[in-house]
């Protein structure tokens, strides 16, 4: 697996922040964003549930660029 790194969040400094990979030869996106709350996660699962292997992330407004970037580097040319 070869990840392509995106970028991260522009305003989280040094520490752990939200960011963007794309795995290469798959063409997933591989996301790091802060863990959701009980309250986001109790409405999540209202609409898809959530096993045990999975996880919900929040990410911050302003990787939406970052975000956008990532699914144009993922489709056909």
């Amino acid at each position: 697996m070869r990840l392509r790194f995106v970028g991260k969040d522009p305003e989280s400094g040094a520490h752990g922040c939200p960011a963007v990979w794309v795995d290469e030869a798959t063409n997933d996106l591989v996301i790091q964003g802060v863990t959701a709350d009980v309250s986001t996660i109790a409405l999540t699962v209202r609409d898809s549930p959530l096993p045990a292997h999975e996880s919900v992330v929040r990410l911050p407004q302003r990787m939406i660029p970052l975000l956008k970037e990532a699914v144009r580097d993922t489709e056909p040319q």
